[in-house]
């Protein structure tokens, strides 16, 4: 038994060692890559000599909250009060860059204001990751698109070999996004723009060039001035005419399926859109134009682009949406996911500190109390259990 004992300790060992060995001769791959490909030998080394794999990297690799979280929910903490008022202060502060930015390239400013807001809640939150060593994580033990972690990589280090930024300017996600409005680095090297003049594109440091860049990428991807994004509209009950982003017809058309805008007036006019109903037809329903294209090339998913485009709107001035989400649980505002974090501790359970992010050991709890009150425990951050454990 202790000969057994001992061989499976000595196998995990050699495993440990056989693990790290891997890497490290990964990561030598990786400086000879990048030196090959013109990055200076002196800055790969400062880079990557100090690498480790990076499990929370792993981690986060493999959730994507766009695809798996309640539309009511995203919103809900994407595009809350905090959010807007914090976006019109910015918008008044950055007045003269931002009329610039829409000058330029012919952006709506509001919507360039909504990206900076939803990606880092206007440079708040731009991520915490070394990019070289995250990256140098994916490539090596991601075992899925290393060839595009690759190239990412050197991108990065050839901003920095640049003189557009310094090495340890480069911390944003888990993915290799970074900057006050989170381009990966190729994006980066092709779209970012020296917006304020100093001969750098610095889209960490400078507001200016992060929204003149922002402004450069919805141009390139298909921005047409002047023209819609988004508007919400209802569906005729039993609705079962064509729905996507894609399946475009003219306002009009829409008009004679029976849709509305959301506050009753009638469709009308040529413009082509396609139709969205991400929570069904009991909920808002959002007719997408071209430039909400633009803003979907931004980060390819559908809920995020609905964020960044209901976001605009309450910007400049619009109501929120006019059709409630057909649920009884809706989502929390990031005050009221603070606020449920200390009724948990109020209560008992051991979440550590609350700081208004709903990680792996909020949702445990969430669910207990869930248990606790007879509840579905879902781990889910909602109206219910909040007002359950005294939230109002």
């Amino acid at each position: 038994m202790r000969v057994t004992v001992l061989v499976i300790i000595l196998c995990v060992v050699w495993a440990g060692h056989s693990t790290a060995a891997s890497f490290s001769s990964c990561v030598a791959g990786l400086r000879e890559t990048a030196v090959r490909a013109g990055v200076s030998k002196l800055l790969a080394s400062r880079a990557l000599n100090a690498a480790q794999p990076d499990e929370k990297v792993l981690r986060l690799s493999k959730v994507q909250p766009e695809s798996k979280t309640p539309i009511w929910d995203y919103l809900g903490f994407l595009v809350d009060e905090q959010r807007i008022s914090d976006g019109r202060a910015m918008m008044r502060k950055f007045d003269r860059v931002l009329r610039a930015a829409e000058q330029r390239f012919g952006v709506n400013r509001h919507v360039i204001v909504a990206v900076w807001g939803i990606e880092t809640d206007y440079g708040q939150e731009a991520g915490d990751n070394f990019l070289p060593h995250a990256l140098a994580t994916l490539v090596c033990q991601g075992g899925q698109r290393t060839a595009f972690w690759r190239g990412e990589l050197i991108a990065a280090l050839k901003l920095v070999d640049r003189g557009d930024l310094e090495l340890n300017k480069l911390h944003g996600s888990w993915a290799g996004a970074f900057g006050q409005t989170q381009f990966i680095p190729s994006t980066y090297r092709r779209f970012a723009v020296d917006f304020d003049g100093d001969g750098r594109r610095d889209l960490v440091n400078s507001v200016a060039d992060a929204l003149g860049s922002t402004a450069n990428y919805l141009k390139r991807a298909g921005w047409r001035p002047g023209e819609s994004w988004m508007i919400e509209v209802k569906v005729p009950p039993g609705y079962s005419g064509p729905t996507g982003r894609k399946k475009r017809a003219a306002l009009s058309v829409w008009a004679r399926r029976g849709v509305v805008r959301a506050d009753g007036a009638r469709l009308s006019g040529g413009a082509q859109a396609g139709l969205l109903l991400p929570a069904g037809r009991q909920g808002p329903g959002f007719l997408v134009f071209r430039n909400f294209d633009a803003i979907y090339a931004y980060n390819h998913a559908e809920s995020y682009a609905i964020s960044v485009s209901h976001l605009a709107d309450r910007l400049a001035g619009y109501p929120s949406l006019r059709t409630p989400w057909p649920t009884d649980d809706a989502g929390l505002s990031r005050a009221k996911r603070l606020h449920l974090q200390k009724l948990l501790l109020a209560s008992g359970y051991d979440i550590d500190k609350a700081d208004g992010k709903i990680g792996p050991v909020t949702r445990v709890a969430i669910a207990e109390a869930e248990k606790r009150f007879g509840m579905q425990p879902t781990g889910r951050a909602g109206q219910k259990i909040y007002r359950a454990l005294g939230g109002k």
